[in-house]
């Protein structure tokens, strides 16, 4: 069974404290599994204020539609954060397969 991991770097460039990257942080997450069927974590420590470290994987039976979620998942992650006033630096996808 094919597993989808994508990577995700955000940059909140104004963040002025923990609590100004804990509130995009959260929002993001909480956007993400509201519309998606998806586990997500932050993968960073959070010490620095303005950058975030998020994981997401989903699980599906077949390759094609883990790729297109994926993709969904990365234009919606885009479309949150620019709402949110923060940008996607880099993300990477990846299919697991057995």
């Amino acid at each position: 069974m094919p597993i989808g991991k994508l990577m995700l770097e955000v940059s909140i460039p104004h963040a002025q404290s923990l609590k100004d990257r804990r509130h995009v942080v959260r929002s993001l997450k909480d956007k993400l599994r509201h519309s998606f069927n998806l586990s997500i974590a932050e993968l960073d420590e959070g010490v620095v204020w303005n950058r975030a470290t998020l994981g997401i994987v989903c699980i599906s039976g077949s390759n094609a539609y883990l790729m297109g979620q994926l993709e969904e998942i990365d234009s919606a992650v885009n479309r949150i954060l620019t709402h949110l006033g923060a940008e996607l630096s880099d993300s990477f996808a990846e299919v697991i397969t057995e």
